[in-house]
């Protein structure tokens, strides 16, 4: 069912940039239709090799988009905050709902006046999601949608740090165990990441151009030609993780235009001479045209 929410994140959500890049490491979490899955900031973080900031700031973007909703009743596995794409939810209940009857039946576009299905909080808990039964000394989650009450530009802690050590003064470090995922300062970051010109199509990638339809359109020419294309536009950017690199591949390729037709060849003659070669110069063609003449048998031999 993941595949189905990615595919709405990439072929209708207007984000952009980080924004989109966290609404497709959650629409690739999604167990179900009700398009609801958890995630911590932290493995966020790491998914998309953005800060902590830009973290925050892209799912307080996508909540104002109405493309993501942060559902503070309920906790993932370890207390890790959990997500609805409820556009995601509408369309997929629309597009159920449509071809029940006619599996081929047209299903128009998704407006505001189509509902967002309600939470069965049943199937969410076979997916380790429960209501959030907190007492009022636990500790509440911060607010990630950037509202008036939460402080402007506060840290949050991954939510798997959330339970207090046992002992220690109120002025020890309450993150002890959080991972460094600022690659200016962490090794084991920066070994990750890669540049575009030595990132590889993983299989992933190749499978989901296949089943989009993108390598039929572009065909197997295309697409190498597309990928070289990106590579020659990417190589001026900073090294990124592999997985920032595939979700950008992925949006340059399903953005390309099929090749045209080839036009008919004006410098074949009579005497059957080759088309000419891809990457020949004005001067090569000529020349090439003028071999051909020479060639060609006049009769008076």
């Amino acid at each position: 069912m993941s595949r189905d929410a990615r595919e709405w994140a990439w072929d209708d959500s207007t984000s952009r940039g980080n924004a989109r890049l966290v609404l497709l490491s959650i629409a690739d979490r999604i167990p179900d239709e009700q398009c609801v899955a958890w995630a911590s900031l932290g493995s966020l973080m790491r998914r998309t090799n953005a800060s902590r900031n830009a973290v925050r700031s892209a799912i307080a973007a996508l909540a104002e988009a109405g493309e993501l909703e942060v559902l503070e009743d309920f906790d993932g596995p370890q207390h890790s905050t959990v997500y609805r794409l409820p556009r995601a939810a509408a369309w997929l209940a629309k597009v159920a709902a449509a071809k029940k009857d006619d599996p081929d039946a047209y299903v128009e576009p998704l407006t505001d006046a189509d509902p967002v299905p309600e939470l069965d909080h049943q199937r969410l808990r076979k997916h380790g999601i429960w209501p959030h039964t907190g007492s009022e000394s636990d500790p509440r989650r911060q607010n990630l949608t950037g509202s008036e009450s939460a402080p402007p530009r506060q840290n949050l802690t991954p939510p798997r740090v959330r339970i207090r050590p046992p002992c220690g003064s109120e002025s020890d470090p309450q993150n002890r165990s959080e991972p460094k995922v600022n690659p200016r300062y962490s090794s084991s970051s920066a070994a990750d990441l890669t540049s575009a010109q030595d990132w590889q199509v993983d299989d992933t990638s190749l499978s989901w151009a296949q089943q989009q339809g993108h390598l039929a359109r572009l065909g197997e020419h295309g697409l190498q030609t597309a990928d070289a294309k990106w590579r020659h536009h990417r190589a001026g950017r900073s090294p990124r993780s592999a997985a920032a690199w595939a979700a950008d591949w992925r949006s340059w390729i399903a953005r390309e235009h099929s090749p045209t037709p080839q036009r008919p060849n004006l410098y074949a003659l009579p005497g059957g001479s080759p088309a000419p070669q891809a990457g020949m110069t004005k001067a090569d063609l000529h020349m090439a045209a003028l071999k051909a003449a020479l060639d060609e048998p006049t009769g008076t031999e």
